[in-house]
């Protein structure tokens, strides 16, 4: 895996014990609107503190860059209670400002 490159929106996130590359892509971003809703709609609630750990995971999910085969979405969701989300924010933050401004 590479290192995760905060330029392009990147961020990673340890699931169990392995960390784990997170790219907001054209594709990832598609999928997670399918998902959630409008993605304009998602950073609405996020600014509002309104956005629940379920639309993290889900998120998360949809930009994990290489999938390993047996990862769920549950271990996502256990990998940001575990951390909890005080720690999880610049990781939703990275990804959300990939949402509202695209690549620098």
């Amino acid at each position: 895996m590479s290192a995760a490159n905060p330029v392009r929106g990147e961020a990673s996130l340890t699931i169990g014990g392995r960390a784990i590359l997170l790219r907001p892509s054209f594709g990832a971003l598609v999928a997670a609107e399918a998902a959630l809703g409008p993605l304009f709609a998602l950073v609405e609630r996020a600014a509002a503190g309104e956005l629940r750990i379920g639309e993290v995971a889900e998120l998360i999910w949809h930009c994990i860059a290489d999938r390993a085969e047996g990862l769920t979405i549950e271990q996502v969701g256990e990998a940001l209670a575990e951390l909890g989300l005080a720690k999880a924010a610049p990781i939703l933050k990275a990804l959300l400002t990939q949402i509202l401004q695209g690549r620098v």
